[in-house]
């Protein structure tokens, strides 16, 4: 899965990737310490890091660029005051996967700063038409990879994540988990272990990556017959962030194909970037088709 450097010193095992962020943002910052975050992207360490007193310094994605930072704007916003970068790759919601390029750079960046970088990889191994993208586990010393089984293993019942970084880090990490949840459940460790013995895992995220094929080939084809919902390349995850074409809030889309249709996507500002609605894709084929035909019904109508 990661770097053949990376034993089990360098791993800490979590109930989900949502507690193994939490425990990072806990161990390494402090009230007024400044973070730069990534937007838009999924919100839990976005208001975590607010309730905390953390100052935070949000850096969007590029669009234009596909959905990437741009590296001059990475440099200048990063300095000797940035404590850690935050990341979510593959990006939740806009389904992209930061290049090689761009993921070098922010490696140069924390560096030369003395950043920790924070990366939330829970959607790795949900890419597209490819080969699992690397992860930033490995790549420079303060660096934390948070993963886990609820995304791309399609297992979230199980509860199960970790983190990858190194062995400095997860000497106060350990310690910090045993006030939190002390131990994850002893049938979720097991199954997990099975899940992740190398055939079966590849054999798992091959039956994901069908799937997400098959309804992202349902999805494009469908945004090519809509006007007022414009839709990006997918790169990975079950989901795009959808840009509106028309006079209406993501809020108020949201809400009125809600209440009128009986449809839930989500609305781009509370990712931190207006005039988008995250669509998901991840479920049966028909299901989605018959989404689809709703929200087509809907744009017809504003």
């Amino acid at each position: 899965m990661y770097s053949k450097e990376i034993g089990s010193g360098n791993v800490l095992v979590a109930s989900g990737t949502a507690e193994a962020n939490f425990i990072a943002l806990m161990i390494n910052l402090e009230k007024n310490d400044e973070v730069v975050y990534m937007t838009p992207n999924y919100l839990q360490l976005k208001h975590l890091s607010k309730s905390f007193g953390i100052k935070l310094k949000e850096l969007p994605l590029n669009r234009e660029l596909g959905w990437q930072w741009n590296i001059d704007d990475l440099k200048k916003i990063v300095t000797g005051k940035t404590k850690m970068i935050i990341i979510c790759n593959p990006n939740n919601p806009t389904g992209s996967i930061m290049s090689d390029d761009v993921m070098n750079e922010v490696v140069k960046v924390a560096e030369l700063n003395d950043s920790w970088i924070l990366s939330d990889e829970v959607y790795r191994g949900s890419e597209l038409r490819g080969i699992e993208r690397r992860s930033f586990a490995g790549l420079t010393e303060k660096v934390i990879v948070n993963g886990g089984l609820s995304k791309a293993y399609s297992l979230p019942g199980l509860r199960l994540g970790w983190s990858i970084g190194a062995k400095e880090y997860f000497q106060n990490a350990w310690s910090f988990h045993d006030y939190t949840t002390i131990s994850v459940s002893y049938l979720s460790d097991w199954v997990a272990s099975k899940v992740l013995e190398p055939r079966r895992r590849k054999a798992i995220l091959k039956r994901t990556k069908y799937y997400l094929e098959k309804n992202a080939e349902l999805v494009l084809k469908w945004s090519q017959e809509v006007s007022k919902l414009k839709i990006d390349a997918l790169q990975a995850t079950a989901m795009t962030f959808a840009k509106i074409n028309a006079s209406i809030s993501s809020d108020n889309f949201v809400y009125d194909l809600r209440d009128k249709f009986g449809v839930l996507l989500t609305v781009g500002s509370w990712h931190g970037l207006e005039g988008y609605v995250r669509i998901g894709y991840g479920g049966d084929y028909n299901y989605i088709r018959k989404v689809l035909n709703r929200v087509s019904t809907f744009l017809e109508k504003i």
